[in-house]
């Protein structure tokens, strides 16, 4: 009787700070059984580990991992210890999917075409207008330059680490010439005359409650989003919707990152409706 072998597992991780809640595992491991394939997903967060990311990152490329993503706040620190064969994701400065293979690791940002799909499931082809991004670090840098790919003119960026504020607006700026970019530390003061308000901070996340900007200046805008997904219903987003505007949910671009890393990971197929039921229903893979 000829014994079958079964596929060993596929390894996976989170790198991150404050991720308890995250989805991520679970859409890794509903990928895996829509493949007839088991998926560990371990989430690895350096503090609770007792050790810096540089040490947690070296400890995770030198075992059995096929790959890991990579959340706030490392996505940049992550960028400088990978391979990037990609310009765009060079140009971006931060990545959340790293893959380990012969060649050493190869980091990529499925955040930014996360966040196109997302932008255009709720906005179709609509230009964005001019808009005030709240937060220039890695998720930040990934929406901008999405931006820019779905016809960006005008941004105003709100860091209160005004230097990196101006690094990105440079770099933007760099790939699309004309583009006119405007830095600040305070979002109320560059609100006026935006047409779209981005969150690309943790603030309105479980553990940071709050919202980057107060209703009141939301008034004078048409769509907003907001890159935090736990809790998907944010106050930023409940303010939003009250006041009539477009709510892109950082839901989205939690699904659209994780369908883009998933393919990265193994290369293999993905029924995308089957998997928003599914997560919608809470069904899991023990």
């Amino acid at each position: 009787m000829t014994e079958t072998i079964r596929p060993k597992p596929i390894r996976l991780g989170l790198i991150g700070d404050n991720i308890a809640k995250s989805q991520s595992p679970r859409l890794h491991r509903l990928a895996g059984a829509q493949n007839g394939r088991r998926v560990t997903y371990d989430q690895l967060v350096p503090a609770e580990l007792g050790k810096d990311f540089d040490a947690l990152f070296a400890d995770v490329a030198a075992a059995d991992y096929r790959g890991v993503n990579v959340t706030y706040p490392y996505k940049e620190r992550a960028a400088a210890k990978v391979i990037v064969e990609d310009p765009l994701v060079r140009a971006i400065g931060a990545v959340n999917t790293v893959v380990f293979d012969d060649g050493g690791p190869h980091g990529f940002n499925t955040d930014y075409s996360g966040f196109m799909a997302a932008y255009r499931r709720v906005r179709g082809d609509a230009a964005p207008g001019p808009v005030l991004m709240i937060g220039a670090g890695g998720v930040g840098k990934a929406v901008a330059f999405g931006l820019v790919a779905l016809g960006l003119e005008e941004i105003r960026i709100v860091d209160r680490d005004l230097p990196k504020a101006r690094a990105l607006a440079a770099a933007l700026v760099a790939a699309r010439p004309g583009l006119v970019a405007r830095t600040g530390t305070e979002a109320v003061a560059l609100a006026a005359g935006a047409a779209g308000i981005i969150n690309c901070t943790p603030v309105g996340m479980v553990g940071y409650d709050g919202t980057p900007l107060a209703r009141t200046a939301l008034t004078q805008a048409a769509w907003v989003f907001d890159a935090v997904y736990t809790p998907v219903d944010t106050q930023f987003l409940r303010d939003a919707a009250a006041e009539g505007l477009q709510v892109i949910s950082g839901y989205e671009l939690f699904f659209g990152q994780g369908v883009d890393a998933w393919a990265i990971f193994t290369n293999l197929p993905l029924d995308e409706a089957r998997m928003r039921q599914e997560l919608a229903e809470g069904k899991d893979v023990t």
